[in-house]
């Protein structure tokens, strides 16, 4: 029987996957279930720098500089928009990318008493990846994501993503890898199961 969702008490999940998995999905319909936000740092950063926050005007110097906003102008915003949900029924995508963001938002959330729920890692097949993204590039008529560019962006985040697999897996509860291959509704599924 599946455990029920309340609505009304705070739950944090934080989802992982590699390009192609069908993540940003994934992500929508976990949010549309469960009745969670979904909290990516870029459209943080993006909807900062367009209502000319401090923490926007903050960022925007830096990126306008062409360097990558610092993890604690991030943690900021991540703690900045969590202060304004009541309850906080979040979806972490795409962040935290390090072990050093990881552990600031480890302690930004034990001061707020709260603490991540579940951490779910969709896995693929390499292989099947690079013919699905290859796949979606042909179709989008994308010329540069060459079988070079996406192995390459693998490799990228198998090196970003090694220590944060390390980081949670050492955890109490650590992670709750799924299995993203089959169609969008059987990994749903799984996704579902893990978490009841």
């Amino acid at each position: 029987m599946a455990k029920e969702t309340s609505f009304d008490t705070a739950e944090l999940l934080l989802f992982m996957g590699p390009p192609g998995a069908g993540k940003g999905t994934q992500a929508k319909l976990l949010c549309e279930a469960r009745g969670l936000e979904q909290l990516s740092t870029g459209d943080m950063l993006r909807s900062h720098v367009s209502e000319g926050t401090e923490l926007g005007k903050k960022a925007k110097a830096i990126m306008d500089a062409g360097e990558l906003v610092s993890d604690d102008v991030i943690i900021a915003m991540v703690q900045a928009k969590l202060e304004e949900m009541q309850p906080v029924r979040v979806l972490f995508d795409g962040f935290p990318r390090t072990t050093a963001q990881a552990e600031a938002l480890d302690e930004l959330l034990a001061e707020a008493s709260l603490k991540i729920d579940s951490v779910i890692l969709l896995e693929v097949n390499e292989d099947e990846l690079v013919e699905r993204l290859l796949q979606r590039a042909q179709e989008q008529g994308r010329d540069d994501d060459t079988e070079e560019v996406i192995r390459n962006r693998m490799k990228v985040f198998h090196t970003q993503t090694a220590p944060l697999i390390d980081y949670y897996g050492q955890k109490e509860d650590g992670i709750k890898a799924v299995d993203g291959m089959g169609d969008v509704a059987a990994v749903s599924e799984r996704i579902a199961k893990v978490l009841s």
